[in-house]
């Protein structure tokens, strides 16, 4: 006994494409892994990473910042040893890093330090205030935005999050 599957045209097109997809996104498995390795030279972490936006010395070791761009949601370091050896290399844009900003105690470049430049800077003239905007995608759902308000001193005056403004589908009704 022979059994026959016959799907219809559209069915097949679909199922093609479904089967190409699949096909491409196997190869795709690697861009889910760190580009780069703990112990890894620092040459090799530059040949591999690019120039980075940023190097921030943080006590004996240097953080390379990989920015996140424009409309970007995620923003790296590359923490490099005083053996010129990669240590870590993470996402910083998380609420964890956020929430261990210290009010009335960092400054801008411990803020810089911990989570990057920021995707945009704003002054604030009636609080007075420097506010810098980080658009985030908080626990990999949600569009955020973390504000790290600093006074004229540069000293950390108020972290606050909320939806991030630039994903607001609200304010486009076509």
């Amino acid at each position: 006994m022979t059994f026959r599957f016959s799907l219809p045209p559209r069915s097949r097109m679909t199922l093609a494409a479904a089967l190409l997809a699949t096909t491409f996104l196997g190869g795709c498995a690697s861009l889910f892994q760190p580009p780069v390795a703990a112990g890894e030279p620092e040459e090799q972490v530059l040949a591999r990473l690019g120039p980075p936006t940023n190097v921030y010395q943080d006590g004996n070791t240097r953080l390379f910042e990989y920015a996140a761009g424009a409309f970007g949601q995620y923003q790296y370091m590359a923490r490099v040893g005083p053996d010129r050896r990669l240590i870590s290399y993470q996402q910083v844009w998380t609420i964890e890093n956020f929430h261990a900003i210290k009010v009335k105690q960092d400054t801008k470049e411990d803020v810089l330090r911990r989570v990057g430049r920021p995707t945009e800077i704003t002054r604030y003239a009636r609080i007075p205030f420097d506010a810098w905007n980080y658009g985030f995608k908080e626990s990999g759902v949600w569009n955020s935005q973390m504000t790290v308000y600093f006074d004229d001193s540069g000293i950390v005056q108020k972290v606050e999050n909320g939806p991030d403004p630039r994903f607001d589908d609200s304010r486009f009704p076509f």
